[in-house]
């Protein structure tokens, strides 16, 4: 019994923001496509592959044997409890910064959520965050339509 505490106990005291975290299909799919679209790494065929999936069309043409990257440094979203209209993300590449407002960052916002990243907040706002967001999204798989294909990890950030 003293073993298992031994190793336990610093997992239950460790930070939720510590732990990486990872998730796997539809959540990672729409996760990796929305934040495709901004991503510079990313080609745009890939990113218009990735737009036909959210769109529901699974057996979309794409080059056999080949998977599409996804990654982002960080993906902050942050809504408000106060001024309900205020849905905002900010999104890093290396030196690239992208922000969004709007539809397009509540989309993020809850696919974040969706992904089972915490929530923190303070005085009137919601945040989600991650960063060192890496998605792969096996194309063979997705026409498979059996549940597979899309996987993505990240660092739940504080």
């Amino acid at each position: 019994m003293k073993r298992i505490a031994f190793f336990v106990l610093p997992l239950i005291l460790a930070s939720q923001t510590a732990l990486a975290a990872s998730t796997e299909g539809n959540g990672a799919l729409s996760l990796a496509a929305l934040v495709a679209q901004h991503a510079p790494q990313v080609k745009a065929a890939e990113k218009a592959l990735l737009v036909k999936y959210l769109d529901g069309k699974a057996k979309a043409a794409y080059p056999a044997g080949k998977k599409i990257t996804v990654t982002a440094d960080q993906v902050s979203c942050h809504i408000s409890n106060v001024d309900i209209t205020t849905h905002r993300c900010d999104l890093t590449f290396g030196a690239k910064k992208i922000a969004l407002s709007g539809r397009a960052a509540h989309e993020l916002y809850a696919t974040l959520a969706e992904v089972g990243v915490p929530s923190g907040g303070a005085a009137g706002s919601i945040y989600e965050a991650v960063t060192a967001l890496y998605c792969t999204v096996n194309p063979d798989e997705v026409k498979q339509e059996a549940g597979g294909g899309a996987s993505c990890k990240f660092t739940p950030a504080p």
